[in-house]
């Protein structure tokens, strides 16, 4: 053996290993192997912020093994992911193996297929000590915010909190949209619309009042709108104005990372974490019928929406092929980045574009099936021709009041036969209005008059929080789904379906940062400094340079903070509970300690009782009459069960209501989502209705 890889992960290890050949062994670093150890600071502030790196517990064996394969190796290639965590381990693989950083061994796959390997073995380059130094530095901050703040927070709040620099900013984005819908005072308004038929239409087209003569007409109360009725009541109603068109609708861009997590919570309802597992996995390589292992998409971390020549010209093949030549555009479409795009790697799309779903389905798991498709239709829609829509829109007047009416009808699908992109809101519906002329009359078979109140803002969903903090430049694409697993499993927020709402543990949090650490929370702050680590990372600014000028006025906040509210101690309503000690008569309270929740008298050191900690929910069990109550499994995920378990083994994924099935009796069941139902679980039952909120 002469020459020695080191990936990341054993999957890639073994993808790459087939292209490599004999000549080649391929190891894996299991991610990281050397950081900053938990337990204390580990950062030498006095020293320029000099970190004290050790080997990760647990993977002492693992380096030891690696170190004596690359005693054996006459040459070593470090081919960690192509980005800034991936040249970080690369680095720290050079200390611990002796590397030279100045030697050529750092090798990039920006997909993991033969052309990928070799292209990347071919170009091998030394260690961007910007990259790591950009790497370090944000390590390094998030280390000083998370070590220094978590403490004052447990001491002031709860014990085991923690801060983070994005994590923190992201609470407060969801806090700050809570405030907004409380805060909401909803206007009443009314709409009129008017069911009309003519001369040769078949069946009734809606029209909608707009206004009259003078223009948009606001209705604001009852009054108003009776007094609209009463003007077109009986009246002629005569199209006056029709405008045909036609309009294109071009397709969406090809995946970067922060649209392919949205996407997929829109469309699969993936949260980020789990979007990004799949991902990685197919990028690392799948074991495919006939193929062996292959990487299926480009590399998952990118900003880029650049698509290389090759792709472009195999995808057009394919489209050619199966749709015909009317399907492409007149030319490839190419698509801008953003301006603060790294522009590092391609957009994410399928390393062989002529490599359909189904062609792989069965080499895939279920999940995996779905983000490939997702990816494969998303790039290869981008570049199919536009869809084209006729367009109408007519004017319709009643006694001086003007309706409108407005419809299309697609006349070519173009890239929408196979994707249309998802959206947050309801999308506009495909209406089609009759053949309408200049001067016919019409009749109106009903005119409506429908109250409506404005809305508060939405709730924010992961898809939508994820497009907020990319577009206020919060955090990187690739931290994203960290940060919504971290603020929901320490309870900041939680989740209701796919809406994400503030604790009150998350809202007096944030408002404590708010006071005391603005900076921390504050989004155009946070948005300069991820700037500032870029300027590191294309070698503008010394990555100690931007501690130094965060730490300074940092710690004099710290110190502030912790002499104004010494001795102060917040209480959260939500950790009292409505037991009441047996022994001093007080009203027990929920505690954290290092093995979770428990329940305990706040008379501590007098009074010393504790309890155990059960949630129940209000429900009886069905099989005895217990409490049912709401238990995790290993992996942390919810389910219920009868708190007289062994002698009851009531259990359910579903969470239980206090309702009957009106047609069995059985209870009845909430199925949780966009929009929550009640279910029977009884075989052959089938009952279900809509939870009203």
């Amino acid at each position: 053996m002469s020459k020695l890889v080191i990936v990341e992960s054993p999957a890639k290890a073994k993808t790459i290993k087939k292209y490599l050949g004999s000549d080649y062994e391929v190891i894996a670093s299991m991610g990281h192997i050397r950081d900053l150890p938990s337990g204390r600071l580990n950062v030498d502030i006095k020293n320029n912020f000099a970190p004290k790196y050790e080997v990760i517990k647990g993977k002492e064996k693992l380096v030891d093994e690696i170190v004596k394969l690359s005693k054996k190796s006459n040459d070593i290639y470090l081919a960690t992911d192509p980005d800034r965590e991936g040249e970080a381990i690369s680095w720290h693989l050079a200390y611990l193996l002796g590397l030279d950083l100045n030697n050529k061994n750092r090798v990039e796959f920006n997909e993991i297929t033969k052309t990928g390997v070799q292209k990347g073995m071919e170009n091998p380059r030394e260690i961007d000590i910007d990259l790591v130094n950009a790497q370090q530095a944000r390590r390094i901050l998030d280390r000083l915010v998370g070590y220094k703040l978590s403490p004052f927070l447990s001491q002031k709040i709860r014990r085991g909190l923690s801060a983070g620099r994005v994590q923190s900013v992201a609470v407060s984005i969801i806090v700050d949209r809570e405030n907004e819908i409380r805060k909401f005072v909803p206007d009443e308004y009314w709409s009129i619309d008017a069911k009309l038929q003519g001369k040769g239409i078949r069946k009734a087209f809606d029209a909608a009042l707009y206004g009259d003569k003078n223009g948009k007409i606001k209705i604001t109360n009852e009054e108003e709108a009776n007094n609209i009725l009463e003007g077109v009541k009986d009246a002629e109603f005569k199209v006056v104005k029709l405008k045909n068109g036609t309009r294109k609708k071009s397709p969406a861009p090809p995946f970067i990372t922060s649209t392919l997590q949205q996407e997929a919570s829109r469309k699969l309802g993936f949260q980020s974490k789990r979007t990004m597992r799949i991902a990685q996995e197919l990028y690392e390589g799948v074991e495919v019928e006939g193929m062996g292992a292959v990487g299926l998409i480009t590399y998952m971390r990118t900003d880029s929406l650049r698509i290389s020549d090759e792709a472009i010209t195999e995808v057009t093949e394919y489209i050619k092929g199966t749709y015909g030549d009317k399907f492409l555009p007149s030319k490839p479409r190419f698509f801008k980045s953003r301006s603060n795009a790294q522009d590092g790697h391609e957009a994410i799309r399928p390393t062989m574009p002529n490599l359909s779903p189904e062609k792989v389905k069965a080499s895939l798991s279920l999940d995996q099936y779905k983000l490939y498709k997702l990816i494969w239709e998303r790039f290869t829609a981008c570049q199919m021709a536009d869809c084209i829509q006729k367009t109408t829109q007519t004017d319709i007047e009643a006694n001086g009041y003007i309706f409108k009416a407005s419809g299309y009808r697609v006349e070519f699908e173009g890239y929408t036969v196979l994707y249309v992109e998802g959206k947050d809101e309801d999308d506009e519906k495909a209406t089609e209005l009759p053949r309408l002329e200049e001067g016919m009359a019409l009749v109106a078979k009903e005119i409506i008059p429908n109250q409506h109140f404005t809305q508060p803002p939405a709730r924010y969903t992961e898809a939508s929080l994820i497009k907020a903090l990319e577009e206020n430049g919060i955090g990187r694409p690739s931290t994203y789904a960290t940060t919504i697993s971290t603020i929901t499993s320490r309870e900041y927020v939680k989740r209701d379906g796919k809406t994400l709402f503030p604790t009150e543990l998350g809202e007096v949090s944030t408002k404590l940062m708010k006071e005391r650490f603005p900076k921390v929370v504050n989004v155009k702050f946070t948005a300069q400094m991820e700037q500032n680590l870029d300027t590191v990372e294309s070698g503008e600014t010394e990555w100690v340079s931007i501690l130094h000028d965060f730490y300074g006025d940092f710690e004099e906040t710290l110190k502030k903070a912790k002499a104004d509210l010494e001795g102060v101690k917040i209480q959260l309503e939500e950790d009292k509970t409505d037991l009441i000690c047996e022994f001093c008569g007080r009203q027990m309270v929920v505690k954290f300690g290092r093995y979770g929740k428990f329940i305990a008298c706040p008379g501590y050191p007098e009074c010393k009782n504790i309890k155990k900690f059960v949630n129940e929910i209000g429900v009886d069990c069905p099989k005895c009459g217990g409490k049912i109550i709401e238990r995790k499994t290993k992996k942390g995920k919810p389910f219920y069960g009868c708190n007289n378990y062994p002698n009851c083994d009531f259990v359910s994924w579903s969470e239980p209501s206090k309702e009957k099935c009106p047609q069995c009796g059985e209870i009845l069941y909430i199925k949780k989502g966009k929009t929550p139902k009640l279910f029977c679980s009884k075989e052959g039952c089938g009952y279900e209705k809509k939870v009203e909120t």
